[in-house]
């Protein structure tokens, strides 16, 4: 069905609840930094738990990156409010330390000092360690501080019910048809990403410490020689100073369909890599240097910008989940921190999300083909390094076209989306925040990346200075609010609970690391 066809489907008071129903969830890493700006070298504090077994506060690489997690939730204020209240349990418990504000970090010193993640002593937290060992050899370590958000997205079966009773074809099983949907999304997602770069985009500036030793087209801010960036880029972390492979660069991952997407895949976790067969899978102590010498050690390093998920039960790999049980949910791996906001991210951007990610599901989807394949990360590529430039010129189906032209006809789309999920909601949230998207658009100085470097230029700062000035911002903001006695007592709880969760694990474990290695990757 048509993009029109389906709101107008939808906006009839029998179907207009079902967007109500919407689903998501917010990951997102901050990096713990001393006052001085410099790494936390402390280990992750007791008081938040087990980084192994907590569903809210975890770590990602690094014991110094942090991670929180919120409930999947259908109230955006819902969502938004845990993750405030995780971040003011947090700094109740990190001492002197700040949160860092931005994505790209800074003042990081030596790839060596950087330390890995640590998950106690039962296998599957064995295994994650050794997977970011594995990253650590494989890319550095350096290139694994960045963080980001991850925005996960599903909508109810009650609405994939009413898409299949209006498709074609109505003879699949429901879940068959939902995976089929979801890659739909992926795919217009992949095509259009470039907008959210655009909009959203957070990090138009790095530290030179971070670039110390590797090629790059960046240059100084003014004559801040301290502080790297393009005049008109938007989000640094999503470009090839971002999580970048050789190896990947290779590895051609069809989004057509679920069982070509697990088949590509399964392949790269099998399909061996001289340079990390140089490595070693063990060094001479017999300790695990990596997971495998494979392209992939496990799924997850596969950096995409957005991904197909489905819930794993114990030990099982996320490619098995999907191949058995279809596609759950979608993950947006493409929003950077937005140092403007305490939490990285608000209700205004989470309104846009919600109403990019349904213009996706609701678009007509075509199936890539390896001339689109090809086109699209080189778009992204582009609206990295010169997004808010006015002459940038992008590439769709015709040859080229002015981003800020592309731009302008997929917003008119896009805004009966929002007038769409606010009748639904009954209130004017959605179409506000396209409007301000859609301001961005029209003027490139009213995006994050514009305002950052603005800030920065007028305050005479370099990025190390404005990011320090953000994360004590942030901190002043949640230290001013006392979390409240139930939701202390709630991740009080949490943190015991976590530990006796990693004990009990680690007490069943019946198999060797390497036995247990070894049925993993044989699922």
């Amino acid at each position: 069905m048509s993009l029109d066809a389906n709101l107008r489907l939808f906006n009839s008071p029998e179907r207009l609840p079902q967007l109500r129903k919407i689903v998501r969830g917010i990951e997102k890493e901050s990096l713990r930094v001393k006052p001085s700006g410099h790494l936390s070298e402390k280990p992750h504090p007791k008081a938040l738990g087990s980084a192994l077994c907590h569903p809210h506060i975890t770590t990602d690489f690094s014991e110094a990156l942090l991670e929180f997690i919120t409930a999947p939730c259908s109230s955006i204020t819902a969502t938004m409010t845990e993750l405030e209240d995780i971040h003011r349990i947090t700094y109740q418990h990190i001492d002197d330390e700040l949160l860092w504000a931005n994505s790209m970090p800074c003042q990081l010193g030596r790839n060596e000092s950087i330390p890995i993640g640590q998950y106690g002593n039962s296998n599957i937290g064995q295994m994650k360690t050794i997977y970011r060992r594995g990253l650590g050899h494989r890319y550095g370590r350096l290139m694994q501080t960045i963080a980001g958000i991850h925005y996960n997205f599903s909508v109810p079966d009650a609405l994939w019910r009413e898409l299949q009773q209006n498709s074609p074809d109505k003879s699949e099983t429901l879940q068959d048809f939902k995976s089929a949907g979801y890659f739909s999304l992926i795919r217009n997602f992949r095509r259009y990403s470039w907008l959210l770069l655009y909009l959203l985009g957070a990090a138009p500036a790095v530290c030179r410490s971070f670039v110390n030793g590797r090629e790059h087209r960046l240059e100084p801010f003014g004559n801040d020689d301290h502080s790297l960036h393009t005049p008109y880029a938007t989000s640094l972390r999503m470009g090839d100073l971002g999580y970048q492979s050789d190896a990947q660069s290779a590895l051609v991952v069809c989004y057509n369909n679920l069982q070509q997407y697990t088949e590509t895949l399964s392949e790269a976790l099998k399909q061996d890599y001289s340079p990390y067969k140089t490595i070693g899978l063990k060094d001479n102590e017999n300790q695990y240097n990596q997971l495998n010498t494979s392209i992939l050690q496990i799924e997850n390093e596969f950096y995409s910008a957005i991904r197909p998920k489905r819930t794993t039960h114990k030990g099982e790999t996320p490619v098995h989940a999907l191949r058995e049980r279809g596609v759950e949910y979608i993950e947006v791996r493409c929003v950077d921190l937005n140092p403007l906001l305490p939490c990285g991210i608000d209700e205004e951007t989470i309104c846009f999300l919600d109403t990019f990610l349904l213009y996706c599901l609701f678009k007509n989807s075509p199936l890539t083909d390896e001339v689109e394949y090809h086109k699209i990360p080189e778009n992204l590529s582009r609206t990295v390094y010169s997004g808010r430039d006015k002459s940038l010129m992008l590439l769709n189906q015709d040859g080229e076209i002015p981003l800020i032209e592309w731009g302008q006809t997929l917003m008119a789309d896009i805004g009966g989306v929002a007038e769409l999920l606010d009748s639904a909601n009954q209130t004017a949230a959605y179409s506000e925040a396209f409007n301000i998207m859609q301001n961005r658009l029209a003027d490139q100085r009213l995006t994050p990346a514009a305002t950052l470097l603005d800030e920065m230029r007028v305050n005479n700062e370099t990025f190390y200075a404005m990011s320090m000035r953000k994360a004590l911002e942030h901190k002043r903001f949640f230290d001013s609010k006392e979390p409240s006695k139930e939701t202390i007592a709630k991740y009080t709880a949490l943190a015991e609970k976590s530990f006796a969760d990693q004990a009990s694990i680690e007490d069943k474990d019946d198999l060797s690391f390497d036995d247990f290695l070894t049925h993993y990757y044989n699922q």
